[in-house]
């Protein structure tokens, strides 16, 4: 049984990107996308307009507990980090090392473990 991924970016763009990247894993079935913190979980872009990636997982995280949740982001930061394990997030990882992360990052995720790398 493949593992179903929701995709959640403001960029069309990061969108595509991570749907493509996803898809190179015959384990695992991209289910959707959302646009905004309103609409998803999994993999959520940090910075977005309405409701941001620490915010819309403490949203998620009430309405299902224990969901893996990975976030995105272009400032990965320590601090963005312990933030993010207080909101529930389980991943995260930078945006500019999406192509070399990403698919450890799930892959983790999957395993109930987390990934966080160091960040400066």
């Amino acid at each position: 049984m493949s593992a179903r991924i929701l995709i959640e970016d403001d960029s069309p763009a990061v969108r595509r990107g991570l749907r493509h990247l996803l898809g190179k894993n015959p384990d695992w079935e991209t289910c959707g996308e959302a646009i905004d913190g309103l609409d998803a979980l999994i993999v959520l872009d940090y910075f977005m307009r309405k409701l941001n990636g620490v915010e819309a997982a403490r949203e998620i995280a009430k309405l299902v507990p224990g969901v893996p949740i990975l976030m995105e982001t272009p400032y990965l930061s320590r601090q963005l980090i312990v933030d993010a394990r207080k909101a529930g997030i389980r991943g995260a990882i930078s945006t500019i090392d999406v192509e070399r992360d990403l698919v450890s990052a799930i892959g983790a995720l999957l395993r109930n473990e987390t990934f966080f790398p160091c960040a400066d």
